[in-house]
């Protein structure tokens, strides 16, 4: 096959389907262009790490605490500040929100509503002066606790 014949084939290929962002910028990378690369961005890999580490060191049996927080660093200027070394990233996050009564209380709230979705009910919010519903898997005291051991699970001994 020719030249000719190939470029023929690629353009009948090409005819019967929509053209793309990430179809043109193949193109301008030509044959070849991520030889080596990983074809996932230095963000979506930090946002992986940090999900793994989240995942794999918190203590959380529902998961939605994982979920949110996880997605919650993801999203944050300190992991884009510091993607070449996500583990860092996460603790710095960590400091910021076990440090900060509003932050630590929106994480639970957002948490809440996220349970209250995926399990199909009513969510539980803590009113300040009352006592947390009996039946609340993610409460301020128990979401510090979590994130505490977090915390200490990824500092290096030392």
């Amino acid at each position: 096959m020719g030249d000719d014949d190939d470029r023929e084939l690629e353009r009948e290929i090409r005819a019967g389907r929509p053209f793309t962002m990430a179809e043109a910028l193949g193109r301008l990378a030509g044959p070849g262009g991520t030889k080596g690369a990983s074809p996932v961005n230095r963000l979506q890999q930090a946002q992986a790490e940090v999900g793994e580490l989240v995942r794999h060191h918190l203590d959380d049996p529902e998961g939605i605490l994982a979920l949110v927080f996880a997605r919650e660093v993801g999203e944050g200027r300190i992991l884009l500040d510091g993607m070449d070394d996500p583990p860092r990233a996460l603790l710095a996050h960590l400091d910021q929100l076990l440090a900060s009564p509003p932050l630590l209380a929106e994480l639970v709230r957002m948490t809440d509503m996220e349970w209250g979705e995926t399990m199909g009910e009513r969510p539980f919010f803590e009113v300040e002066g009352r006592p947390p519903h009996p039946r609340d898997p993610y409460t301020l005291a128990s979401v510090r606790a979590r994130l505490e051991r977090l915390r200490t699970a990824l500092t290096p001994a030392g």
